[in-house]
């Protein structure tokens, strides 16, 4: 029998099938990401120092880079049980239209009412604030996903949620906006007038669009501020890539049941979430030494912290009340253009892939958005999916390698990450359509501002 016509268009997990554990990757690197720096004593932040800003729960998965597996409590898997397991899709239509030998999966994570795969650790996260007995979380949204997800996420755990949301995203995304006003959540344009570190911001950049790294330093002192409060992340951190990993379990585990075994594994980056819990499993084997894959990080020509940042310790956070993390990193000062997707505007990469990519397990393209429209449009087309921005990355990219096999002839497995959907992004896809969108990629002299401002002391070297 042709096993081929075995595939469906769809690949579901039965919910038996649905991880009971995370997988947290770092305990299989040789070498580990470098830990997180107390800016005031330069050495590895405690579990003390960090209990003051993240949940107790939290904190503790920050900080293990040696268990394998870590249990997934079960009010959590109650909860992912209400949109998981997700689906990995075979784009059957998409691989016709380019007319590929190549066949190309994706693992779809916009079936929940937040639109991405950002709930996966949101619920999390409001469990342990929970559990801790918390009043409540503050945070920060590029996008609007995490915002989106996190205020879900309170509004079942019943905990307050302030968000602080990019500006340019709060004006450009409206609806998003409203859907965490309707879960109940505070929201905030950043950077704004109600903290400390958000008026010394605008003061120094007036009329500034705002960025990831400039909410972040709100979200961080207003829950510092308040009695009760702690500060969760939704991308970037150790613990969100290890929440994240049920993404690449169940992808593995729907692959391995079909016999599947992609050869190019593709995510959007902008901290890295999605591209963490993507291909965790898969390059665990890597690590490992049971198999090889082609791992591909895709991010934004206008914020390319991996293509062309540098590999040093950064703040976290534009006002620097952050900790200092081992990145690729533009600079803590570095404000990109306003471009569409803003769940990718984040000056840093994720510890861990950062370092996973410094040692030469996994590759890093970036693209320009009016070529990630154009992709995302023609997978609406055929796949009848309208894919997020940051989805689009992928998107793009696999596409790309999809048409390369065409002219070669060449038969390849590809795997990306469909990370959410993008209705709430029409004011993006009407700029692209009316001919309004522009591509921007910063010239050498304006990524050299923000690398100024990257802390210099004895071992910080760029690598």
């Amino acid at each position: 029998m042709n096993r081929e016509k075995e595939i469906p268009y769809k690949i579901y997990l039965e919910e038996k099938e649905m991880p009971d554990s995370w997988y947290n990757v770092r305990a299989d690197m040789k070498n580990k990401p470098a830990p997180l720096l107390n800016p005031g004593t330069l050495k590895p932040l405690t579990f003390e120092e960090m209990r003051g800003v993240f949940c107790d729960e939290l904190c503790r998965q920050e900080l293990d880079d040696t268990t394998p597996y870590i249990e997934i409590p079960e009010e959590i898997r109650k909860f992912y049980k209400m949109y998981r397991p997700s689906p990995l899709v075979r784009a059957y239509c998409l691989e016709e239209k380019l007319d590929t030998p190549a066949k190309i999966y994706y693992k779809f994570e916009g079936n929940n009412t937040s639109g991405s795969h950002k709930l996966n650790s949101a619920i999390a996260q409001a469990y342990y604030a929970k559990k801790q007995g918390l009043k409540g979380v503050t945070t920060e949204t590029g996008a609007g996903q995490w915002g989106t997800a996190l205020s879900m996420a309170c509004a079942y755990f019943g905990l307050d949620c302030r968000v602080y949301m990019v500006k340019c995203s709060y004006e450009q995304k409206p609806f998003r906006r409203e859907v965490m006003r309707t879960y109940g959540a505070n929201v905030t344009p950043s950077p704004s007038e109600t903290t400390s570190v958000g008026r010394k911001i605008l003061e120094e950049f007036p009329g500034t669009s705002g960025s990831l790294g400039c909410a972040i330093s709100e979200a961080v002192e207003a829950a510092t501020s308040r009695e009760g409060y702690r500060y969760v992340l939704g991308s970037v951190l150790t613990q969100v890539l290890l929440h994240q990993s049920v993404i690449g379990l169940e992808a593995k585990t729907a692959m391995d049941k079909y016999g599947i075994k992609p050869d190019m594994i593709i995510g959007c980056a902008g901290g890295g979430s999605n591209l963490g819990g993507l291909i965790s499993p898969f390059m665990g084997e890597k690590l490992r030494g049971e198999a090889d894959y082609e791992i591909v990080a895709v991010e934004p020509a206008s914020c390319p912290s991996l293509t062309r940042g540098r590999y040093v310790y950064d703040f976290c956070d534009t006002g620097k009340v952050c900790p200092l993390a081992k990145m690729y990193t533009l600079g803590s000062g570095f404000i990109p253009a306003p471009n569409h997707a803003g769940g990718l505007r984040y000056h840093g990469m994720s510890s861990v892939l950062s370092q996973l990519y410094h040692d030469g397990y996994m590759k890093a393209v970036s693209v320009e958005q009016t070529s990630v429209f154009r992709a995302a449009e023609e997978f609406a087309r055929v796949e009848g999916i309208l894919p997020a921005p940051e989805s689009s990355h992928a998107i793009k990219a696999a596409m790309d390698e999809a048409i390369r096999c065409r002219q070669t002839g060449e038969e390849r497995t590809i795997l990306f990450g469909l990370t959410g959907t993008g209705y709430f992004d029409m004011m993006a896809y009407e700029r692209f359509n009316n001919g309004e969108m522009k591509d921007y990629v910063p010239t050498d002299e304006e990524l050299a501002k923000g690398f100024a401002g990257i802390p210099s002391f004895p071992g910080n070297d760029v690598c």
